[in-house]
């Protein structure tokens, strides 16, 4: 499963201030599911897929292997960035998809793919640990097309999209030939109509028998969506073999958060051995933790940590540590139902960090209660005995008794009367030690 969400509002708040930062990419917001997750959701719900195995020695890929008895085979390293096909082992061994007719030669390539880390371009430098393989049957592919299925804001509900033109990046196709790109708006309560699925399949360039096999996957890919509860189901290609079959050899699924407490079992096959440890012990507390690593020249360089509570406050909180001479290591988002105890395990996550040289937190109390936080503050301070300078800008809902709670406690917080200020007092606190 390739996210598109991931990173996303950090790449856009990098862009907007023009930062020379490395970012630490998380996407702990959304669920994480491998390639062969993915496509084992899809095969379980009639969507036809590729034959595979997985593997987790190299042992089992060489048996996998004998067991497609395919003609040619297909391995492929199972992390969850993207370019693996380009990608590098630190066991010497280029890319992390290979081809090839010889099972003999899959035991030999995953020796080096299992246990060894594989650098992409959306990696880490020192890359990701491959625990997994999948070996696949390779087919021929001899016509792509695109196909996707998206909640769509302006309709309401969900949206079929497809082109014949598949393979290739959808929005280059946008751009430059926009009349190939189709829609058809479903109405949710009565579903996707045969006639909307054959009518895309023939838009996509399906004839004969094909048009009709297209348009009972495209049917079964729009119940998939609904059953999963998907917010985007994206197929490229969607394409047809030489063999007279239609397949669905690479798809990307996006899964609704809100709907956790009724997908248990996809969502308990959240995959959280890529995330950093300090992003998953976050998510144990439903907080969102983003690290960021900076190198600016000046002799102000400080590393700040901010805790606030909204993603927009996040990217604001940023832009202005870093107009101000200072330079965010990271960033936790609270939430608007934050509790108390979220707010100790917050600060507990942030003192923990030998990087962090002072905290800054930013409350917009628009949907939660400032005095619970002030209070929460308080008792992380007392409890975890802070010892790097702490600014404290709240406002919104009970921020006079917030306020009171913090000025009452005897401990050295500093208050800031607005966002500028709190990160001019922030900047400021690094720069004496």
């Amino acid at each position: 499963l390739k996210l598109r969400q991931k990173s996303l509002k950090l790449r856009g708040m990098v862009m907007r201030a023009g930062w020379q930062m490395t970012v630490q990419l998380t996407s702990r917001r959304w669920l994480n599911l491998q390639e062969y997750q993915s496509k084992k959701l899809m095969s379980d719900n009639g969507v036809r897929v590729q034959r595979f195995f997985v593997a987790d020695t190299a042992n089992e890929a060489l048996e996998a292997a004998k067991r497609l008895n395919a003609k040619e085979i297909v391995l492929k390293a199972q992390i969850l960035a993207g370019g693996r096909g380009k990608g590098v082992f630190n066991s010497g061994l280029k890319g992390g998809v290979h081809l090839t007719k010889d099972p003999n030669v899959v035991g030999q390539l995953a020796k080096q793919m299992i246990g060894y880390n594989l650098a992409t371009k959306q990696t880490p430098k020192e890359g990701v640990k491959v625990n997994k393989v999948m070996v696949a049957e390779a087919l021929d592919i001899s016509r792509e097309t695109y196909l996707a299925i998206l909640m769509d804001r302006s309709c309401n509900g969900p949206v079929l999209v497809g082109s014949p033109q598949g393979g290739v990046d959808i929005e280059e196709v946008a751009a430059s030939n926009p009349e190939l790109i189709f829609k058809e708006q479903i109405d949710i309560f009565e579903g996707i109509k045969d006639s909307q699925a054959q009518r895309m399949a023939e838009n996509l360039g399906f004839v004969g028998p094909l048009k009709s096999q297209a348009a009972d996957q495209i049917t079964k890919l729009y119940n998939l969506f609904l059953k999963v509860d998907a917010t985007q189901v994206e197929v490229n290609p969607f394409g047809e073999t030489p063999e007279g079959q239609v397949v669905s050899f690479d798809a990307k699924i996006n899964f609704d958060d809100n709907a956790e407490f009724r997908q248990k079992d996809i969502f308990a096959m959240d995959d959280k051995s890529e995330n950093e440890p300090i992003e998953n012990e976050a998510a144990k507390y439903d907080l969102k933790y983003i690290g960021l690593d900076g190198n600016i020249a000046s002799c102000l360089v400080s590393h700040l940590h901010f805790t606030v509570n909204g993603a927009g406050l996040a990217m604001a909180t940023c832009d202005i540590i870093f107009l101000n001479g200072g330079k965010p290591a990271n960033f936790l988002d609270l939430g608007g139902g934050v509790k108390e105890a979220q707010v100790y395990q917050a600060f507990k996550l942030l003192t923990a960090d030998p990087k962090v040289e002072a905290i800054l937190v930013n409350i917009f109390g628009g949907i939660v209660n400032c005095a619970i936080i002030a209070n929460g503050i308080t008792k992380a301070c007392r409890e975890l005995e802070l010892k790097v300078p702490l600014v404290v800008r709240l406002e919104g809902t009970n921020v006079q008794e917030a306020q009171k709670i913090l000025n009452n406690s005897g401990l050295p917080i500093t208050s800031a009367v607005d966002l500028e200020d709190a990160a001019k007092k922030a900047v400021a606190s690094v720069a004496k030690k």
